[in-house]
């Protein structure tokens, strides 16, 4: 632990209070007389000082100085609270997924946002402070629970542009994708219930998945087809299946994107048993050719699909601001929102109105398009071609994700030791799964921006892999 300078002062007057050669009220000496004895800067002892008044040793007065204060000793390092325990493999895959590794000399290849590079940064701060200025303390109020209408009127409209249509009246604005996530499963499950998931499946949803205390059956995510609805149509003929969860646009990890004839053929196997489809949208803007792929609300006729996406992947992180459409499930979904937050953020409401009102999120959209299908070219080029032991297992054609698996004549602990020793970070396959299925894959995320040093440490990689 770093010792401050300042100790070599402070360290003296706490043991003068403690043995009771200092008492309450006892004027303390100077910033000036404790810099010119202790040779320290001014800062320094005033760093020390304020260190002494935070643990309620020393007080300041006007005139006076400092000096001993009134209360007793509080030792904040020892005192008797109980330690707070965290979950090991919790800690460890949140780490993997979304701590990104500032060292230049290291490369983060796990985190599944956009870097800073990519987010308008100057639209967005110009828009919030437009905001500001127009809607003044207005800001400072609720917004009505289910979200601002004006902005589930946008998003309704935009969901029509590529063949979704959705009723204003089922849309809930939520706190980001993931509580969105989160209101949909509890709407259509209790305690126990069995429901049916993608394999692999990202770590955020196996998380909502954990905490509200569900069983699962993992559906194998065919590299050639997807979702290997054969599996799933026997799953839901074998089992009380409450949920099918999936990504069908661009999935985490896999990148792989469902056809148009398969989210059919999902959604009318839901039909036959009455089982809910929950869809996450999040990456089905982030397309790399032709049009925006459909969803499988667009063959919902009976309200059964609940379609959720956010504002996350493709703007901006920290506006955390998501929606859900919960067709039949509307009533119980609302409800739980309002136990949730009576209401997102007003501001970050307002900020999304003005940028889908006008052109400036569709040209943002564009460029980060582009920027994401160069950067996963230039990545699996270089894995391809400076890391053996290493196959790609599918090229994606939108989202963030390539998913790779390791030869087996290669250990997977082996590669990811010498992955820390070159500053390479990946996220293992094992934190996409509740079993051992994945333990040789690994995904590799493009949405970091790549830079030539960069790939030369991923070449550095592969030299200690030959």
């Amino acid at each position: 632990m770093k010792a401050y300078k300042y100790k070599i002062f402070t360290d003296k007057i706490e043991e003068g209070i403690l043995n009771g050669t200092l008492k309450a009220g006892d004027k303390l000496p100077s910033v000036r007389t404790i810099k010119a004895g202790y040779r320290l800067s001014i800062s320094s002892v005033q760093s020390g000082y304020d260190y002494l008044v935070f643990k309620g040793l020393v007080t300041s007065m006007p005139r006076l100085g400092y000096i001993v204060a009134e209360r007793g000793f509080v030792n904040l390092e020892t005192g008797r609270l109980p330690s707070i325990v965290r979950d090991a493999v919790f800690k460890d895959n949140v780490l993997m997924t979304s701590k990104r590794i500032m060292h230049l000399e290291q490369v983060s290849l796990n985190v599944a946002m956009p870097d800073d590079v990519f987010v308008p940064q100057k639209l967005v701060l110009k828009t919030m402070q437009e905001v500001i200025r127009e809607k003044g303390a207005s800001l400072l109020r609720y917004y009505p629970n289910n979200g601002s209408e004006e902005l589930i009127s946008l998003i309704v409209k935009r969901s029509a542009l590529h063949g979704t249509m959705m009723q204003p009246d089922e849309v809930i604005i939520t706190d980001g994708a993931l509580q969105a996530l989160y209101i949909a499963l509890a709407s259509v499950t209790s305690v126990g219930d069995i429901i049916a998931i993608e394999s692999p499946c990202v770590f955020s949803v196996l998380e909502v998945i954990a905490n509200l205390h569900l069983r699962t059956i993992e559906i194998p995510v065919s590299l050639s087809n997807g979702l290997d609805l054969d599996y799933l149509d026997n799953v839901c003929k074998d089992n009380k299946i409450k949920a099918i969860v999936l990504t069908p646009n661009f999935h985490n990890p896999t990148g792989i994107l469902l056809s148009e004839e398969k989210k059919e053929q999902l959604y009318k196997i839901a039909v036959h048993y009455n089982t809910p489809i929950i869809e996450n949208d999040i990456y089905g803007d982030l397309y790399f050719e032709g049009s925006r792929p459909n969803n499988i609300k667009s063959y919902d006729t009976e309200g059964l699909v609940l379609t959720y996406s956010s504002f996350s992947k493709t703007l901006a992180p920290g506006l955390r601001l998501g929606w859900l459409a919960a067709g039949q499930f509307f009533a119980k979904a609302e409800r739980l929102k309002f136990s949730l937050g009576r209401s997102v953020s007003p501001i970050n409401q307002e900020v999304m109105i003005k940028i889908l009102s006008s052109s400036n999120y569709d040209k943002h959209l564009r460029v980060f398009r582009d920027k994401l299908a160069r950067q996963a070219s230039m990545l699996i080029n270089y894995i391809q071609t400076y890391l053996p032991n290493v196959i790609i297992l599918e090229i994606p054609h939108g989202g963030y994700s390539i998913w790779c698996e390791l030869n087996k004549n290669i250990d997977s602990s082996t590669f990811y030791k010498h992955c820390e020793e070159a500053g390479v970070y990946f996220t293992s396959g094992e934190t996409f799964t509740f079993t051992h299925m994945y333990d040789s894959c690994f995904r590799v995320i493009f949405s970091q921006q790549v830079t030539q040093a960069d790939l030369e440490v991923l070449k550095k990689l592969g030299q200690a892999l030959k």
